[in-house]
């Protein structure tokens, strides 16, 4: 009976995609001809001034260009947003002074619009009160993706939204790709399969995936055995494991990719400012209509607290989460149309998962997906989705922490085991879920992205996914020049224009790196792939006195190095120590311990470049710690002594731990590091051990434990000893029995492992994943 059930289930699929798969291939190539017959965007007439890309090189790809293009400094943004010249001087006209648009929010989608306004030749400039990608945009899951999971819901509910809603997004994956070749990628993603009925269901869904995308598509899906996926993803659950079926999505750096769209936004003319915040917006009323429209905004520079106002012929509202509190600005009666959810991702060590390829787990304990994939040198995990309230730095919770590690623990091998302290970064991002205030129900949550218009003419963007961010800005912005009369002189360009960085980029360009530069293959290979055809730049800053090569890795274990940093204040207007460790070089993502121990060294060269006294060094640092805090890290870590001194005598180990023969097993950091003990702790437990060891021979007897442990106070679970010992195979029955360093060594560990998860158990009630998965996309 059950054998007949699932055959049919399998077939009612294949039936049904089959259908599916018809209509989809001929509304799909409508689709591409009603883009060809529209061009890239909405036409304007009169529009006929050519584009020219002032990024533009005649280098060969994969060689240093012959001029870089400088950006503008910070100092002439703010002036030019405070109506002066770029010397600061007051020569311009009121005409001169006034926005064509006015960005607020520095995001992927506000980043977009901006880049998207500019290359359209309006003058627009944008403002973001924290940093670029500070929010959603650097916290995403780093895919660039159609999305499986609504294919599968468009197709099994017979939606039409939800099928254009992942045309769409595999339409921009492929642009995407193009536009920035060096910080995006395809991705292999192995969905493992138990059940032999799953192979054809997951095949056909695969399939309708690379059809959908047409002539966007990127490689092919396949089928591998049982065998072939084992030698792919040693590291699976091989009992009942069937096959595999791979599929292909992109991946990114998001928060590179994100300043990426703000440099090349300015180089195309925008002004473009972070840790400027908005404090309230000029609204001025229409003689026409008796109308009071949005005309303006006043700021606030965060850096020197000066205020100022800019004027504007139009606003745009892409404050991802915070979008509620520009809305109140305006209409300060208006209800809340975000609706937050936050996501919690981890990343473990790269050991965990094969370099090139990730996997997808489509059937977690409550209907959503778990991703695992390599990036940057680290496996992202993830994810959850949890109604949450809106702040800037949200911290992970330690259920949400561990409701992830027992998935990935469902589908790892036995013998692959993940603890709490192999999590090396942990964050929250908030999704910005939306409901559209004009609709009948405003309960119900936007399936995509929304464009609200105010009747005071401030346009708001909120929602959609990092994958169609330049959809989006596309509409926001043909629905600003509709709204504000505005006159572009070109069409939308955004789908050809190449962000900074790829020109003169190729995949074999870290050659000449390491034959120029002497640099490290890791470094040259790392500096390629996050700067593109940048790199040269970022070693032509490199300290090269008393070195043939270039200067140090700010960290043994990463391929960052100081130049990226010095580049990252001249070239990508980093500011705080926080913009560089976490959006600019990633390291806080990646490991937010080696983060916190490189934050001197990051401090003093910053301090150098920016002028910086003691007292901001040293405020620096405590923001630094703070924001690592929201990355996984105690808060014990704020108490620790804030001279560089002190700072230094702790950097053998992850953490600040010494130790005198005893083991600290409470100590909060520990669980951070990647060993369970540190060498000083390794140290002791083998001095113990050798005490008891009377015949020299690697051996103590099950009667020596106790006092072992004794020696060295291991604190005793209330439990007892018994379940740690049979763990390790230890047969405490026999009070003779020889035991080994190693067994010893496994018991201390799951013992320290159990005291501080103990100690991490959550002090309130969390409720996970309350966001339905239909709207939410399954965590992905």
């Amino acid at each position: 009976m059950w054998r007949q059930q699932i055959v049919r289930k399998a077939l009612r699929f294949g039936a049904a995609g089959t259908a599916a798969a018809a209509a989809g291939y001929a509304g799909h190539s409508y689709y591409l001809q009603r883009q060809q017959q529209a061009g890239n965007g909405t036409r304007y007439p009169g529009l006929n001034v050519v584009y020219a890309d002032p990024l533009e090189t005649s280098a060969v790809p994969g060689t240093r260009p012959h001029a870089f293009w400088t950006p503008p400094k910070r100092q002439e943004m703010i002036n030019d947003l405070k109506g002066l010249a770029a010397d600061g001087r007051d020569t311009k006209t009121a005409q001169e002074r006034e926005y064509d648009l006015l960005v607020i929010g520095g995001g992927a989608t506000g980043a977009g619009c901006t880049l998207d306004a500019a290359t359209r030749g309006l003058k627009v400039a944008m403002v973001e009160r924290d940093d670029f990608a500070s929010g959603t945009s650097s916290k995403s899951t780093k895919l660039v993706h159609g999305g499986v999971r609504y294919l599968q819901k468009a197709i099994m509910g017979l939606d039409y939204e939800q099928w254009k809603m992942v045309r769409e997004a595999l339409h921009e994956r492929k642009t995407f790709l193009k536009i920035a070749p060096y910080l995006s990628n395809e991705l292999p993603i192995l969905l493992p399969v138990y059940t032999w009925w799953q192979l054809p269901y997951f095949w056909v869904g695969c399939k309708m995936y690379d059809l959908l995308a047409g002539k966007q598509g990127i490689s092919s899906s396949y089928i591998l055995g049982r065998d072939k996926t084992l030698e792919n993803f040693p590291m699976l659950r091989a009992e009942n494991l069937v096959g595999s079926m791979v599929y292909f999505d992109g991946q990114h750096n998001d928060a590179r990719m994100n300043a990426a769209l703000a440099v090349t936004a300015a180089a195309h003319g925008a002004v473009v400012a972070n840790h400027v915040e908005v404090t309230s917006l000029i609204k001025e009323k229409d003689e026409a209509s008796g109308k009071e429209s949005v005309r303006g905004a006043v700021m606030r520079d965060s850096e020197t607290g000066e205020e100022w106002t800019v004027r504007a012929k139009g606003v745009i509202n892409a404050t991802g989460p915070f979008s509620d509190a520009i809305l109140k600005m305006d209409e300060p009666q208006m209800a809340d149309i975000v609706a937050p959810s936050s996501g919690v991702h981890l990343v473990l060590p790269s050991y965990f998962s094969p370099k090139s390829m990730g996997m997808l787990d489509p059937a977690t304990t409550d209907g959503r997906v778990v991703f695992f994939l390599p990036w940057e040198g680290g496996v992202v995990a993830g994810t959850t989705d949890t109604r949450c309230s809106v702040e800037a730095d949200p911290k992970p919770s330690e259920k949400e922490i561990e409701w992830i590690l027992a998935e990935i623990r469902r589908f790892l091998s036995p013998d692959v085991k993940i603890r709490r302290g192999d999590v090396l970064s942990a964050w929250s991002g908030i999704r910005p879920l939306v409901r559209d205030p004009k609709a009948k129900n405003t309960k119900d949550l936007v399936r995509n992205h929304m464009i609200h218009t105010s009747d005071s003419g401030l346009i708001t963007i909120a929602g959609g996914k990092w994958t169609t961010y330049r959809e989006m800005a596309k509409e926001t912005i043909d629905q600003a020049i509709a709204t504000f009369d505005l006159h572009p002189v070109r069409d939308c360009q955004t789908e050809n224009v190449r962000l900074i960085g790829s020109h003169a980029w190729s995949d074999t360009m870290f050659i000449k790196l390491v034959q120029n530069f002497g640099v490290d293959l890791e470094v040259a290979r790392h500096l390629s792939h996050n700067y593109g055809d940048r790199a040269w730049a970022v070693c032509a800053l490199a300290d090269h006195r008393g070195s043939p090569t270039l200067d140090g890795r700010i960290h043994p274990l990463y391929p960052f190095v100081d130049a990226e940093v010095r580049y990252a204040v001249q070239y990508e207007y980093a500011l705080s120590v926080v913009d560089v460790i976490a959006r600019r070089l990633r390291l806080a993502f990646l490991d937010a311990q080696a983060a916190r121990e490189s934050l001197p060294r990051v401090i003093d060269i910053m301090a150098t470049e920016l002028g910086w006294s003691e007292a901001r060094k040293k405020s620096e640092r405590r923001k630094g710690l703070e924001y690592l805090t929201t990355m996984g890290l105690p808060d014990s870590i704020l108490d620790e002594p804030t001279s560089a001194a002190a700072a230094d005598s702790g950097r053998e180990g992850y953490v600040n731990l010494k130790t005198t023969g005893i083991l600290n097993f409470v100590d909060p950091a520990s669980y951070y590091r990647r060993g369970t003990f540190s060498a000083d702790e390794i140290g002791a437990i083998l001095s113990a051990f050798a005490e008891y060891d009377i015949h020299g021979d690697g051996h103590i007897e099950v009667k020596d434990i106790e006092p072992l442990f004794n020696s060295i106070k291991v604190p005793v679970p209330d439990n007892g000893l018994e379940p740690f010992l049979k763990a390790a195979s230890i047969a405490s029955g026999n009070p003779s029995s020889h035991v080994e360093f190693e067994q010893i060594f496994d018991v201390l560990s799951e013992i320290k492992e159990a005291t501080n998860a103990k100690g991490r158990e959550p002090s309130r009630e969390l409720k996970l994943n309350q966001i339905p998965t239909h709207r939410s996309g399954g965590g992905v």
